[in-house]
């Protein structure tokens, strides 16, 4: 496991912290809206993110840390789709989605960027 990821966690804050503002962001989108079906699908990956991240602090192996490491990568992806679409729908104002978009991406570029130099320094096996 990576040594810098046990000491200040800054991944695990700020996914913690999307976490919030993804809650805050659907219930919003369900209040305001009336959306339920996106609102939905960015609730559970946006959570998802921290979630799997957790689970990766927790690992025994590389190679779990790895794969955890790994799922929290797509569940960003995901969530970055979803709000993406929020936006381009013009389904929330810029003003309120802009900042989402943004910590999404920081944590999709964070999350990358461990998972390459994981990748460099030895892939994990994949048996």
């Amino acid at each position: 496991m990576d040594k810098n990821m046990k000491e200040e966690n800054i991944i695990q804050k700020k996914c913690f912290r999307f976490s919030v503002l993804v809650v805050g962001l659907c219930k919003y989108l369900r209040e305001k809206q009336k959306d339920y079906i996106i609102s939905k699908q960015l609730l559970r990956a946006g959570t998802s993110i921290g979630a799997n991240v957790e689970e990766e602090i927790g690992c025994q192996s590389k190679k779990d840390f790895y794969f955890w490491l790994t799922i929290a990568y797509k569940e960003a992806r995901e969530s970055y789709y979803w709000l993406k679409v929020l936006k381009e729908a013009e389904m929330i104002e810029q003003s309120i989605i802009d900042q989402p978009i943004s910590d999404c991406e920081e944590i999709l570029k964070i999350i990358g960027s461990i998972l390459k130099t994981l990748r460099n320094q030895q892939p994990p096996d994949d048996s």
